[in-house]
């Protein structure tokens, strides 16, 4: 598809709750604009949106995509989003670079905590919003109470610019409030319709709905509402103009309403979006900074003739073609073979081939300007949220604000030798989705993956054994625990060993005593006089910090502990660093465990977004799980509870939260800080790592 103007130019991001129809609509826009020829079906797995294979198995969407068509002389760029919160961050990386979110909403539900969260992340990035009513067909489908809960959630701006007239099955017919026109759609899907006047109780209702509108209108812009007051009225040609700029500065958030799935109503959304939707050109600068480590703000111009600047959202790892970099324009041109500079990472890269993507379809061009978004194949050293700039003029821009991850899980592969196939994979996905994050952890001994949510990342392992053959198993992972002492203790220990030719010798007497929280370890050495040669200090301090990092109750890192060597004795011929190191290291240990030792867990600060008839259980299920609520607070129609939880009660808290508020309830966790183990606890962690380690000795 031939490049256009940032003026023909549409940027946006189809978001909403899980299962509302947002790929369906996606393939209704791409039939109506010719793209396709029939209308994509996830049930039977040919949409043009979800191609990848665990996509079309679990029938939903799991990535971004990209879809580009032409239509009434303007290009669309379509950002579909998966609904899913386990795949939130793909929708912060669309919501980054689309110019305005397309809010899709079930007709036949409430206002769900998915639409709630994307309509939240949409006003973060400062993009205007529209409401798109799908689902008019089903039996108890009910636009005005989904417009009238909208207007509570999201404020008066909500306004319907279409009525459905027969929701319901055999949904055909839209009043159009700005054209006092019947839209008749044939249900074959065509999207074929036809336009008459409004008649009886409809014409009074859309011409009701067309005064409320001018006025809303008229309050968006100063001049428009001078001449309202003037004149009590607006022509349509001012009401029109003026509909743009209400959309643009958020003075209007307007409703659609429509049946994807047989494409009622989908042509006039369309029609509409391309003569005052917001375009490219309406954002007129770009704002960066002067490099990853220079805060000098940067603005210029968003236009073609501008130096370029670029910003990678979106990578993907396609067969037979590699890493694919989806990039928006905002300044400048890119074109294939030319040299940019990656200002975020201070590199240089040449670009490969450019494509204009519709799904998995994609189509060379030749160059690509301001406003619009392509595919760059190739790029060595640039990642998901870098910069792309031409080198005579770096500007860093804003990166993606990705959320941390709420669950994790440690992968153990079912064969040997496959862990450099496992690491490649994982790197892989991790570059497809930055929210995926995978780690090998040295204190554990294990591959640690995390995320949003379990549907994530068993999505993840799947992909690793369909595109990289291999497979493993997901089990919880290990908790770092630390150890710690209650109280000072001593020691002393002597090591001697003789088993012909040189022997070994070293006494060394310790005491260690607790210090504060956040301390770690420290060592020092009160030796007085020459019970021990200076030369073997060092030597014992290996020892301790050896003994330190394996643990000494049950195999987990030591912390807040002060080890102090204060005497001693050595062997003139004996003693050497080994046995120092031995010496120091047995030490600490016995003076450890007279120390009153006990163990630290690992607390995490949780904030849970729930309605209100689920507090009785969450709040519960957070005592159940060893947590103290710390507070409450209302957030709309939701309650915010604020809590701490222990890490080894976390498992796969983001999925037992959604059981338990039928998908309605959301969180996010962060470490807080090391507190002691309850005794009980205590107990039974201590005896599950010894039998471990009985077992690993086997």
């Amino acid at each position: 598809m031939a490049s256009m103007t940032s003026e023909d130019i549409l940027n946006f991001a189809l978001v909403g709750h899980g299962t509302v129809g947002k790929t369906t609509l996606s393939e209704a826009m791409l039939f109506n604009a010719g793209v396709t020829n029939r209308l994509g079906s996830i049930g039977e797995g040919n949409t043009v949106s979800d191609y990848h294979a665990d996509e079309i198995e679990r029938q939903i969407s799991i990535s971004t995509s990209l879809l580009s068509l032409n239509h009434a002389e303007k290009k669309f760029n379509i950002l579909d989003t998966p609904g899913y919160a386990d795949f939130h961050g793909e929708v912060l990386g669309a919501l980054r670079v689309a110019d305005f979110a397309v809010v899709v909403v079930s007709g036949v539900a409430n206002i769900e905590v998915g639409t709630e969260q994307v309509w939240k992340a949409a006003n973060a990035s400062g993009i205007p919003h529209l409401i798109v009513v799908n689902m008019l067909d089903k039996e108890s489908a009910n636009f005005d109470a989904v417009v009238n809960e909208a207007r509570e959630r999201f404020g008066a701006k909500v306004f319907p610019l279409g009525l459905p007239v027969n929701p319901g099955p055999g949904f055909n017919q839209v009043a159009d409030v700005l054209r006092n026109e019947l839209f008749t759609y044939l249900t074959d899907g065509s999207g074929k319709v036809s336009q008459t006047p409004l008649e009886g109780d409809w014409a009074e209702r859309c011409a009701k709905l067309h005064g409320e509108l001018i006025e809303l209108v008229a309050e968006s812009d100063d001049t428009l509402l001078e001449k309202f007051f003037e004149q009590d009225k607006l022509t349509e040609a001012e009401l029109r103009g003026g509909l743009h700029g209400a959309f643009m500065n958020h003075s209007l958030i307007p409703v659609f309403p429509v049946s994807a799935s047989n494409n009622i109503g989908v042509s006039r959304f369309m029609d509409v979006l391309a003569r005052y939707g917001p375009c490219a050109a309406d954002f007129k600068t770009v704002t960066g900074t002067l490099g990853p480590n220079d805060d000098q703000e940067v603005s210029r111009p968003a236009t073609a003739d501008s130096p370029t600047a670029a910003l990678v959202f979106k990578t993907v790892s396609e067969a037979h073609l590699g890493e694919l970099s989806f990039v928006r324009i905002y300044c400048g041109s890119i074109k294939s073979g030319i040299d940019l500079r990656n200002t975020t990472r201070q590199r240089d890269e040449r670009l490969g081939s450019l494509y204009s993507m519709s799904g998995k379809q994609r189509a060379e061009v030749a160059q690509v300007s301001a406003g619009d978004i392509a595919a760059v194949v190739k790029l060595k050293n640039t990642h998901t949220g870098d910069t792309l700039a031409a080198k005579n003029a770096p500007i860093v821009l804003p990166g993606l604000n990705l959320p941390e991850h709420k669950i994790r899980a440690a992968i153990i592969p079912k064969a040997k030798g496959d862990e450099e196939k496992i690491s490649t994979g994982l790197a892989t996905l991790h570059e497809e989705d930055p929210t995926f994050v995978y780690e090998f952890d040295p204190e554990l001994q294990q591959t640690v993956i995390s995320g949003q949510g379990e549907l994530q990342l068993a999505a993840a392992v799947k992909r690793l054994s369909q595109r990289f053959k291999v497979e493993v198993d997901m089990v919880a992972p290990r908790v770092p625990y630390r150890e710690t002492i209650g109280a000072k203790g001593e020691s002393k220990y002597r090591h001697k060993k003789q088993s012909g030719g040189a022997g070994q010798f070293a006494e060394v007497w310790m005491y260690v005593e607790p210090l504060p929280p956040g301390s770690g370890v420290q060592f020092e050495s009160k030796l007085v006089g020459m019970a021990i040669d200076r030369v073997f200090i060092p030597s014992i301090e290996r020892g301790v910090m050896a003994a330190a990092e394996s643990g000494v109750v049950a195999g987990y890192r030591c912390v807040d502990v002060k080890a102090v060597v204060y005497d001693g004795k050595q062997h003139p011929v004996d003693s050497k660093d080994i046995a120092f190191q031995i010496a120091g290291r047995e030490a600490f240990k016995e003076a450890f465990k007279n120390a009153k030792p006990k163990l630290l867990e690992p607390i995490y600060d949780v904030d849970v977004l729930v309605p209100e008839e689920y507090m009785g259980d969450v709040m519960g299920d957070v005592s159940a799980r060893r947590g103290k609520v710390l507070g409450m607070e209302t957030e709309g129609r939701l309650q915010r509870v604020s809590a701490q939880i222990p890490l080894a009660n976390l498992d796969k808290y983001a999925t037992t939260l959604r059981s338990m508020t039928a998908g309605r309830g959301i969180h996010t966790q962060r470490f807080n800080s090391y507190e002691p183990v309850p005794r009980d606890q205590e107990q039974k962690v201590v005896a599950a790592a010894r039998s471990d380690a009985g077992e690993e000795g086997k």
